[in-house]
């Protein structure tokens, strides 16, 4: 329906009875809506995505989505215009497959209820998770707490792999340190903001490269013992209370249980997988931070999540 069948029929609207009213308003509840209705009313554009100007105009629509014309560099452009899933087709199974991205489902599982190609789902799974990856935080105040967690080194789906094959669910040369190991630095402050990194190796050199941007200078930082922390709050005069494993878990208010916490969920969670690939690690952290960003997470949020866009009014954290 075009504009000027619209605006008749909605200027008929203020002649319906309270009844006809009630019966209108249950019929558009039970009316899903579908990937272009979403990122049509509330995932706009506010920038071009050629030029980052703010000067767009809009330009009719095309295949179900409004364009836009940019009076800056005259480029057209649409909400999926330089996004990951821009190209992507079968667009009435994107909020389907962003829910099975909420129940944590397999690619085959996925797969059968979007009634897809798995190679269509894992596709897409990757396609969904690539901005979502950058999304976490960029600033952490107040009492932040810091750990590493480490996910044996996996080249899942490689057919030419630099070491002989392992049964999948193998355990490592040595636990936590040893080459095949990648290391996951976690920091989280208590207003639940979260970043993981992964780290090239766990010295003070990487360590500090992460926090130095991350923590604030007036936060307190609370670790286990490891030195590269100790060496990192020296040499930037941050507040440093070292929680040991060996005795209390608890000083008054400085622990570092919410992180601990944060990696218990995260590695139960990843047991679904049967081995995370290493070279797809990143797109899972993004994807579980995502999870806990949210009270209650909606295939509509996840859309959003996946073109870069994440309405301030959606936010639940």
């Amino acid at each position: 329906m075009n504009e000027q069948q619209f605006t008749p029929f909605l200027q008929q609207l203020t002649l319906l009875s309270p009844s006809q009213r009630q019966r209108l308003h249950q019929r558009l509840g039970q009316t899903e809506l579908s990937a272009e209705e979403v990122l049509s009313v509330q995932a706009t554009l506010q920038r071009c995505p050629h030029c980052q100007s703010t000067l767009l105009k809009p330009w009719g629509s095309s295949h179900g989505l409004p364009r836009y014309r940019c009076a800056t560099c005259q480029k057209t452009c649409n909400p999926l215009t330089k996004t990951p899933l821009a190209r992507l087709r079968q667009r009435d199974k994107w909020l389907t497959y962003a829910q099975t991205l909420i129940d944590g489902l397999s690619i085959r599982k996925a797969a059968k209820l979007c009634g897809v190609d798995k190679n269509t789902a894992f596709l897409w799974r990757h396609r969904f998770l690539e901005i979502v990856n950058t999304h976490q935080a960029l600033h952490e105040e107040g009492i932040v707490e810091a750990d590493e967690t480490f996910f044996l080194e996996s080249f899942k789906g490689q057919r030419n792999l630099p070491r002989p094959p392992r049964k999948r669910g193998g355990v490592g040369k040595t636990r936590g340190t040893s080459d095949d190991q990648i290391p996951v630095l976690v920091v989280r402050d208590r207003h639940k903001s979260t970043a993981t990194v992964i780290l090239a190796k766990v010295d003070a050199q990487h360590v500090a490269a992460v926090l130095t941007p991350l923590v604030d200078k007036d936060a307190v930082l609370c670790t286990d013992g490891a030195a590269v922390y100790s060496a990192f709050c020296k040499t930037k005069g941050i507040k440093h209370e070292v929680i040991h494993t060996k005795g209390p878990r608890t000083r008054g208010a400085f622990h570092i249980q919410n992180v601990n916490a944060f990696d218990s969920r995260l590695k139960g969670w990843m047991k679904r997988f049967h081995g995370v690939a290493t070279k797809y690690l990143g797109n899972y952290l993004g994807w579980r931070r995502m999870l806990e960003r949210y009270s209650h997470i909606s295939p509509e949020i996840c859309l959003f999540e996946a073109v870069g866009r994440m309405p301030q009014q959606l936010l639940q954290t």
